[in-house]
């Protein structure tokens, strides 16, 4: 599939609504757009193979080095990639690495993490992206279930990986990068160095596996989900659309702008990796990695340094960000142009804050794992409501539906479901292959044609879906419905909160109460006194909290406890852990000593 075949298509549907009203063109460009699959396709190929084999796009950068407190360090571009990219794939090779075997990747965003997903997905073999953050416990259990047999590292993950191996009997080369090289089986440049830099890629099949990618286990172990070559087709709808057509003018096709792109989400999540690496790099363009601790002082000095043009920054980040830089364009000199968000709802504080402080327009996008990128905004195309998911994008049919697998009219609160076939009945690329070795649960995640996410929504009468939590995030207090998305979204508007989650604390008179966990803002933790004092404080600030949310929200969704704390429980991906919290109040009821959160 030529690299101008998405945007081609969209570009046609686009045009074809031009003469129409801004808000008219959504239904007519979701109606004309249809799916063209090849037989074949790499991911690899797609990403860096074809930049490569062009003298001119060789010369493009792909890669660049963001330093802290320096700004651009190196850069590669798309020719070193792919000839590094060849190197690797013949050490693999040499391995014993043949098509179809999984090879965990577990880097940090750097130019060698890259260097690896290319050179496995061009082989053929299965990408299995494991974070730096994984402690050794979560790592064995990934790497003996998919049965791994080598591992790339570097020094952020090398001792963690080196106690995982000893229960993980089938494991047996460990790829050094870096300062890992020396106690690492095999010394990744070295080794790289000494291969030549042709490599034949695999001629695979479009519904070949490609990447391995474990999902979150909120019950029960980890479920891996098996995504095919085809799933980054099915991804670039959503991704132009969200970035608002990453700097490409469907008018002038011929002379796409300089877009530069960056994200803090880990290249080893679906976020990181099919979201922002692999589109970013289909389109030719430029990604900014960046291996360190984000804060919200790091992220402006990024996108200033880098002049980045296109984001993903999720709602957790754009938080600390509005709260710790509340007036940036006294600060900064900005060339953003587009942003995507996901795995919380933004809201409209936040939203606000972008538009009049960064100067452009959230474009708030919703997938998960198996099925990703298929709900989201294009403010370009269609008006984004601050706090809605946005519509189902391109290509994807997307509902909101009850426990039966009907559709839910209006206003109905259900499930968030996409259907396996687009509106034209052809099959969505997007979806994944199913789960490793878990039959039972990939049945499961279907209801007929109707894969279902596990989050609820409600659809408004123009189709916009409106966030209401994960199917185990709301609960009933006092005889409502209680979604956390809004409460919390409330709360964060107010100057003494930095974040919130909302869970219920069990009560024998009406079942549950609603309780707030506050995250203090820094400049209001800097007033907070320190002894005796302390209490009067806190109490000051939680009636004024209360009060806040009473007089926004309805009178049952104030929270009638409201507990601070120094950070909420988050997953490696950003997203708040609210089940975390929720047990630990299930525990403190039932007079168990809870796990404490910081």
């Amino acid at each position: 599939m030529s690299v101008s075949r998405t945007q081609d298509r969209l570009a046609k549907a686009h045009n074809k609504t031009q003469s129409k009203q801004f808000t008219d063109r959504y239904p007519a460009i979701h109606q004309n757009f249809g799916w063209k699959i090849p037989r074949y396709f790499n991911m690899a190929q797609a990403c860096c193979g074809q930049w490569a084999a062009q003298p001119d796009t060789a010369k493009r950068q792909a890669i660049r080095e963001h330093v802290a407190g320096q700004g651009l360090g190196r850069s590669w571009t798309f020719g070193q990639l792919q000839q590094d990219a060849n190197r690797l794939s013949r050490v693999l090779r040499g391995q014993g690495v043949q098509r179809g075997d999984r090879v965990a990747i577990v880097m940090p965003q750097r130019y060698e993490t890259a260097v690896a997903y290319m050179a496995v997905l061009q082989m053929g073999a299965v990408a299995m992206p494991l974070s730096m953050l994984f402690g050794p416990e979560a790592l064995s259990f990934r790497v003996n279930d998919s049965q791994a047999r080598v591992a790339v590292c570097d020094e952020s993950t090398l001792e963690a990986l080196q106690q995982a191996r000893r229960e993980c009997p089938g494991l047996q080369i460990l790829i050094g990068v870096g300062q890992a090289a020396a106690m690492a089986d095999l010394d990744y440049a070295q080794a790289c160095q000494a291969s030549l830099p042709t490599f034949k890629q695999v001629a695979t099949l479009a519904e070949d596996p490609a990447v391995l990618i474990y999902t979150s286990g909120t019950t029960g172990n980890p479920k891996g989900a098996l995504i095919p070559q085809r799933a980054l087709i099915g991804n670039l709808t959503g991704f132009v659309c969200s970035q608002n057509w990453f700097g490409f003018n469907p008018d002038r096709a011929d002379r796409p702008s300089r877009a530069v792109f960056w994200s803090p989400a880990d290249w080893a999540w679906t976020g990181g990796l099919m979201d922002a690496l692999l589109p970013t790099l289909y389109f030719g363009r430029p990604i900014v990695a960046f291996n360190g601790r984000f804060s919200p002082e790091v992220a402006f000095e990024i996108l200033q340094s880098h002049s980045v043009t296109h984001t993903f920054l999720f709602p957790t980040a754009l938080k600390a960000m509005m709260k710790a830089v509340p007036d940036v364009k006294s600060r900064y000199n900005l060339k953003l142009q587009a942003m995507m968000s996901a795995g919380e709802a933004v809201g409209d504080a936040v939203f606000d804050y972008c538009q009049k402080q960064l100067g452009i327009t959230v474009n708030e996008m919703f997938g998960q794992t198996e099925i990703n990128y298929v709900v989201g905004n294009c403010a370009r195309l269609w008006p984004a409501k601050p706090g809605s998911m946005g519509k189902g994008y391109p290509g994807h049919q997307v509902a909101v539906i009850d426990e039966e697998g009907r559709v839910c009219p209006p206003g109905t609160p259900g499930e968030v479901a996409v259907n396996r076939l687009d509106v034209h009945g052809q099959p969505d690329p997007v979806f994944f292959l199913g789960y490793w070795n878990n039959p039972k649960a990939t049945q499961a995640k279907y209801t007929g044609h109707w894969c279902r996410t596990g989050d609820m929504a409600v659809a408004d009468p123009e189709g916009y879906l409106w966030y209401q939590g994960r199917t185990d995030d709301m609960f009933k207090a006092a005889g409502y419905r209680i979604g956390p998305g809004e409460i919390e979204n409330c709360l964060v508007k107010h100057p003494a909160v930095a974040n919130a989650a909302v869970v219920p604390k069990p009560d024998a008179d009406r079942g549950a109460l609603v309780k707030a966990y506050v995250v203090m803002s820094p400049d209001w933790q800097s007033r907070r006194p320190t002894g005796p004092e302390q209490t009067a404080f806190d109490d000051e600030v939680r009636r004024e909290l209360q009060a806040h949310v009473r007089g926004l929200l309805a009178p049952y969704e104030y929270p009638k406890e409201i507990e601070f704390i120094g950070q909420l429980p988050m997953t490696t991906t950003g997203k708040v852990q609210r089940r975390v919290l929720r047990l630990q109040e299930e525990a403190r009821a039932a007079g168990q000593t809870p796990t404490t959160v910081a």
